[in-house]
């Protein structure tokens, strides 16, 4: 038999050990559980704490007059829930009674009969829920109805003023509108998302204590500032009516138009169709996002005849032409190269003078005046084109809403025109541009001779009080050529007998140019691209005044279709120059601009010359 190995002291000294290592191990736990258990509970916590942003009560947005609200924000509420002190059959009852108030289908019941199932202080039940189902919904949790019930306003954006055409807003378009997120989205809501928006209150919410104390604020924010438009809404509203109407007249693409002060650069009004309803954004989204954006800022193209008085402006201004000149208009015009440039109705008319050129709009004719713009391609391009950029064509304007494109003037610096190039620059053709450049631009050719800044907000005033605005921007021309530009305008609306008729408006003087572009499409000829047939581009830019210019205004009537087509004849039953009429009749009456009773005379009365 082997001998014993353990002995009392090996006994004692291991029982030591033991005894050693447990103490140890409890004041580690003690340490763990008693002196960080605050440390401990922060940090289990971590997993379950919600982090909110709460966006601010967003600034409202006026009409010019700081009375019509155009856009503002509507408190809609979320209903919360408290579920951790309930019975099950207080869960049931407040989930039936729920289902019952917002009207839920079995499947979203079932998603808040699975949420009020929790053990949670805090959670999210419904989002959305008007003031008067809430005003119902409290008076039952006062009678003890709707235990564990609880509600968080929830800010929403709404667009009160109903649009000028069917299921739209007023000045969709221009306005934008609020995402789900709070975030501003196109036109002015996008550009002044700062400022409307104010900085977002953060809070922790944690779901495992009761109360008050489960929420922190992390951070308070700052309210959203309201923002008064240049818009005059009632103006606004009867443009979007001409708008509509026009586009269903004439089988358009999309029609647009632009009302501003060219002394100022305010725009009044500025609309286009087809629009929507910025209180549907999200089913627009779905069906036709293109929607969202505005052709009067986005949308360049080829202006055609309207550029003529820029190629006006270059020749005057050169003393190269003089409107008095007279010119030889072939009705086609054989180019060295084997081009041709042609007049509408391919028709010579002889002799003329510059200024029946421009009247008339006869291609022929402003050729030869830009190839007098130098002593060779290259110089006489280089003009016009410095021309262009004086205007600003092919640059965007800085108008104050987003998305705005610079459109495309090629400089011949850089990629030199060939004769056919001048030729076409000369009428507008080769050159895109936006709607509201061709506007900044002939506000510039009859206020002065200043380029000015359009702007859809007035950020130097406050709600209820008058804007001082100041006229400021470059000297483009001198004030005298200024002058000549807006009696040729004024003389082109009244020696041709069809402008005549269908611009005149008794006690107000009107001048403006017309242009009738064909239209490129890049998908013709299996991808070689080719003119579209029987749909062109139609434009008039002009202005209207008691004795001076009040008011610019530009209409374009895209990819319109023409009911009468004969050689130099594209009529349809509303040309740009009847739609710039309606819409300046509209604004003269709104705007309380008064009639001149030494107005001029009725179309045919009175023979017109081109110095007024």
């Amino acid at each position: 038999m082997l001998g014993r190995t353990d002995s009392r002291a090996r006994l004692l000294l291991m029982l030591l050990a033991v005894i050693v290592v447990a103490t140890g191990m409890t004041a580690r736990l003690a340490y763990w559980q008693i002196g960080q258990r605050q440390n401990l509970t922060q940090i289990a916590a971590q997993g379950t704490i919600q982090t909110e942003t709460i966006p601010q009560q967003r600034g409202t947005i006026y009409d010019r007059t700081g009375m019509i609200v155009l856009a503002q924000t509507i408190n809609l509420y979320r209903v919360i829930g408290d579920p951790h002190d309930l019975t099950d059959a207080q869960k049931v009852h407040t989930t039936d009674a729920l289902a019952d108030y917002l009207s839920l289908s079995d499947e979203d019941a079932g998603k808040i009969r699975t949420a009020m199932a929790s053990e949670s202080y805090y959670v999210l039940l419904a989002t959305d829920v008007s003031s008067d189902v809430v005003q119902e919904m409290r008076k039952d949790i006062a009678a003890g109805g709707l235990p564990g019930i609880s509600f968080e306003e929830q800010p929403v954006r709404v667009y009160p003023q109903a649009g000028g055409a069917p299921n739209t807003s007023l000045a969709s378009q221009l306005l934008g509108f609020v995402n789900a997120a709070g975030q501003g989205q196109y036109g002015i809501e996008q550009k002044y998302d700062s400022v409307l928006a104010g900085r977002p209150k953060v809070v922790q919410i944690d779901p495992t204590v009761a109360g008050p104390d489960g929420t922190q604020i992390v951070d308070a924010g700052t309210p959203g500032q309201d923002i008064r438009t240049t818009i005059d809404a009632s103006l606004q509203l009867q443009v979007e009516q001409e708008v509509f109407a026009a586009w269903i007249a004439d089988k358009a693409k999309t029609v647009s138009s632009v009302v501003m002060d060219p002394k100022t650069g305010e725009v009044l009004a500025e609309a286009s169709y087809p629009a929507y309803d910025a209180n549907s954004y999200s089913q627009v989204a779905d069906q036709n996002p293109d929607l969202f954006m505005d052709p009067v800022v986005t949308r360049a193209y080829e202006p055609g005849s309207v550029l003529k008085m820029l190629t006006t402006s270059a020749a005057l201004q050169t003393r190269t032409t003089l409107l008095t000149t007279p010119i030889d208009d072939y009705g086609v015009l054989k180019l060295p190269d084997g081009q041709e440039v042609a007049d509408a109705d391919r028709k010579a008319k002889g002799w003329r003078t510059f200024a029946y050129m421009v009247a008339y709009s006869r291609n022929v004719g402003l050729s030869q005046v830009a190839f007098r713009l130098g002593k060779t391609t290259a110089a006489a391009s280089k003009v016009l084109y410095q021309t262009w950029h004086n205007y600003g064509i092919g640059q965007k304007t800085g108008i104050d809403v987003a998305g705005e494109v610079s459109g495309i003037a090629r400089d011949p610096s850089v990629d030199p025109w060939a004769k056919i190039d001048l030729a076409n620059a000369s009428f507008g053709q080769g050159v895109a541009a936006t709607p509201i450049q061709v506007t900044r631009a002939y506000a510039a050719m009859v206020n002065g001779g200043i380029m000015v800044t359009p702007r859809v907000v007035l950020s130097d005033a406050k709600i209820g009080e008058a804007a001082v605005v100041t006229q400021t921007g470059p000297q483009v021309i001198s004030a005298s050529l200024s002058k000549s530009l807006t009696n040729l305008m004024e003389y082109v609306v009244t020696v041709v007998p069809s402008y005549a008729q269908r611009t005149y408006i008794k006690g107000y003087y009107v001048g403006g140019k017309t242009g009738t572009a064909q239209i490129w499409d890049t998908n013709l000829d299996g991808g070689q691209g080719g003119w579209k047939v029987n749909d062109y581009n139609y434009s008039f830019y002009g202005w209207v005044g008691h004795s001076q210019p009040d008011l610019v205004i530009g209409t374009v009537i895209f990819e319109g279709t023409p009911t009468l087509i004969k050689q130099g004849v594209l009529d349809m039953p509303v040309q740009s120059y009847e739609l710039f009429r309606r819409i300046a009749t509209d604004a003269v009456t709104t705007e309380r601009i008064p009639p001149n009773p030494d107005g001029p005379a009725p179309p045919g009365t009175k023979k017109a010359t081109p110095e007024g």
